[in-house]
């Protein structure tokens, strides 16, 4: 007969989530909801697990920074940061740091996937297309694929 393991916890369960990335109260929250057998003991996991500085809000916004920024533009981090339930305050800074440098993070996208102007209409429309779908504004792609080196 095979050995069962025994039913991980709700703070088992948190603490594998969380070693592997930061996560946000509400990630964690909609993730585990299922596994909640009593009411309020979810509550009670999360709130200990933020009392010991396991969950961080300033940390998710870094984590998210570091990983998605030198790639994305700031509408679409922004758009994540917002789906990760983080406070509106936390994500209205992180893209107010974020649009400082978004013209050079753009060309450096530009450059790794282009790394040349567009000869035609048809190939400029395709480099604006790539770099909006990645959030980049239309004012920064605008002026980057004006003058790529230059911009």
């Amino acid at each position: 007969m095979p050995a069962t393991r025994p039913t991980p916890s709700l703070m088992g369960r948190a603490l594998r989530l969380l070693s592997s990335r930061e996560h946000s109260r509400a990630e964690l929250e909609a993730k585990l909801q299922v596994f909640e057998e009593v009411p309020g003991a979810l509550a009670a996991v999360l709130d200990k697990l933020v009392e010991k500085d396991f969950i961080n809000e300033g940390r998710v916004v870094a984590s998210i920074l570091h990983r998605r920024a030198p790639k994305l533009g700031a509408s679409r981090i922004q758009h994540e940061l917002k789906a990760k339930g983080l406070a509106p305050q936390a994500v209205a800074e992180a893209v107010a740091q974020l649009r400082g440098t978004e013209l050079e993070r753009a060309r450096e996208v530009w450059r790794k996937k282009f790394g040349q102007a567009a000869t035609n209409a048809a190939e400029r429309a395709k480099q604006y297309r790539f770099l909006a779908t990645r959030g980049f504004s239309g004012d920064v792609v605008t002026k980057l694929l004006s003058d790529p080196h230059n911009a």
